[in-house]
């Protein structure tokens, strides 16, 4: 039965595609610049993302003008095993979706831009997509919500991005402003989920909304447990769209996913995040980013080793010298030596961990130079952590501070688990 089952999907997706490379592209008529879509092929106990669940989301789609918001991580799986990613085993959702004739009248571009080339930070301009022709509407420079007049002409929006599940991750506020957009306008949106590299605990301090912004847009904690799916269900739910008003909303689910499930992403998510191993450390690792301590931008080794100049140097047996380099043109600190440790072999984390924190802190030759700006707060989401690690309080101290929203968050989350 194992052996019919995945015929079917295959012979499914080539009769589509074959069908489809029989009509002309409407953004495209030089279909040799696209890059077929290849067969599916997945094991039986393969993660099958959302996206791959084709002939669940096409009619959906068919006849109707679609916008999608995707970066480079919107892929379709050919083999998704454990282990393998070769460049040719996925190829573009939306190179897929234009050779089986879906109508794609907009691409929306969040953070890092639809091909994933911007810096943390930087604006995205507006454009053209060089190899399908379709215009690119960015949701990182001057608007980070799409406006009404952005969305005019469209029957249906498809999302479908990584997510790594860290709330200072700028992605899932994308598309929380995607929903609320879309809902004011009476679009319908559709989710195709993906697994959480990270959904395996919840943990770290909840945000404040009085530190609402786009590195928190919600109440939740900095590590959430939750698919990109499963969320955008609590989004619509718990009326945190503006004025309590609902997206009209539909999820393509994973299969063969649990939340304890091993999952390696085979695109980088965000230019600084090149491995598992970076994306592991990156709830704690990602809090150096409001202080004025190096996080490994400008190495090779992003989220997986810290330090700065004013370390230290006698406290470490460790340095790097970051560099401007692709995913960080200013890196802090940049051409400058910073004393720090390696994290590169650290195993896989379970929780937030404010030990490198405190660390780096209580080694600083001056104190003042590690939280000085407001960023430590917005990407904290509370004014009280950085108080109590400038108070000396220990990790076990500051970690039982966060246990009674943990445990109302973790009730709330129960409601939109879509898996175990």
């Amino acid at each position: 039965m194992a052996f019919l089952s995945r015929f079917k999907n295959t012979f499914l997706l080539w009769l589509l595609i074959l069908t489809a490379c029989g009509n002309n592209l409407k953004k495209d008529k030089d279909s040799a610049a696209l890059e077929l879509p290849k067969t599916i092929e997945l094991q039986d106990s393969a993660i099958v993302a959302g996206a791959n669940s084709i002939e669940e989301y096409l009619p959906r789609l068919r006849g109707k003008k679609v916008g999608v918001v995707a970066n480079q991580t919107s892929i379709i799986f050919k083999n998704n095993s454990p282990g393998e990613s070769p460049s040719n085993a996925f190829t573009h959702l939306v190179d897929s979706l234009l050779l089986l004739n879906i109508d794609i009248e907009k691409v929306f571009a969040p953070e890092h831009g639809f091909r994933g080339m911007a810096d943390a930070g930087e604006h995205v301009k507006d454009g053209m997509d060089a190899k399908t022709g379709i215009p690119i509407i960015s949701l990182y420079g001057k608007n980070r919500k799409p406006t009404s007049s952005q969305l005019e002409g469209l029957d249906i929006v498809v999302f479908d991005i990584q997510d790594v599940g860290v709330r200072f991750y700028t992605y899932i506020a994308t598309l929380q402003l995607v929903m609320e957009a879309c809902a004011e306008k009476g679009i319908p949106v559709l989710v195709l989920d993906r697994p959480n590299p990270n959904g395996h605990y919840v943990d770290g301090p909840t945000m404040e909304i009085a530190h609402k912004g786009f590195l928190g847009l919600t109440p939740i904690p900095l590590v959430y447990g939750m698919t990109i799916g499963e969320y955008a269900n609590m989004i619509n739910n718990e009326g945190w769209l503006e004025k309590g008003i609902k997206a009209d909303l539909a999820v393509i689910p994973l299969r063969n996913y649990s939340h304890n499930s091993d999952y390696k992403i085979p695109v980088r998510p965000s230019p600084n995040l090149p491995n598992e191993v970076a994306i592991n450390l990156y709830p704690s690792l990602g809090l150096f980013e409001g202080t004025n301590i190096n996080a490994g931008r400008g190495t090779e080794s992003q989220f997986q080793r810290y330090g700065a100049p004013f370390l230290d140097s006698t406290a470490y047996d460790f340095s790097y010298v970051p560099k401007p380099n692709f995913g960080s043109k200013n890196p802090k600190h940049s051409e400058k030596k910073c004393f720090g440790k390696d994290l590169s072999s650290w195993p896989k984390m379970n929780e937030v961990s404010l030990q490198w924190l405190i660390d780096a802190y209580h080694n600083a030759s001056d104190k003042k130079l590690v939280f000085n700006s407001s960023g430590f707060t917005k990407h904290a989401g509370t004014e009280k952590l950085q108080q109590q690690i400038e108070a000396g309080l220990s990790e076990k101290e500051i970690r039982e501070s966060w246990q009674k929203d943990l445990d109302k968050f973790r009730k709330i989350r129960s409601k939109y688990l879509l898996y175990k």
